[in-house]
């Protein structure tokens, strides 16, 4: 294999260290999302709204710090925030109070 140049051998030392910075970084998010998904399941809809903050404001920190893409970060705030949201809604679709009906009259004018 043929030497290196010197500014490629720095090229490949800085994208080694980046590496290993965002490798930590993504693990962080992956954790926190799991968290995320297990507190869904669990049924819990307090605890999985403070999870779903600390979730993405590691997103918006790795976004900020290139760590993922921004876009990336927005797509994954959005499914989880659709996720949480769906399950907190058929929470309260079986255990919260029902509405009474109400008809509304269609009266005739002529």
């Amino acid at each position: 294999m043929p030497k290196e140049t010197s500014s490629a051998e720095k090229a490949a030392r800085t994208a080694e260290r980046k590496r290993l910075r965002n490798k930590s970084t993504r693990s962080t998010i992956k954790t926190q999302l799991t968290r995320v998904d297990k507190l869904i399941d669990s049924g819990d809809i307090e605890a999985t709204r403070q999870a779903t903050l600390v979730a993405t404001s590691t997103l918006d920190k790795a976004a900020n710090k290139g760590a993922i893409h921004r876009n990336t970060a927005a797509r994954r705030k959005s499914r989880l925030m659709r996720k949480v949201n769906k399950a907190a809604t058929a929470q309260t679709k079986t255990t919260g109070p029902k509405k009474a009906r109400t008809r509304k009259t269609v009266t005739k004018e002529s």
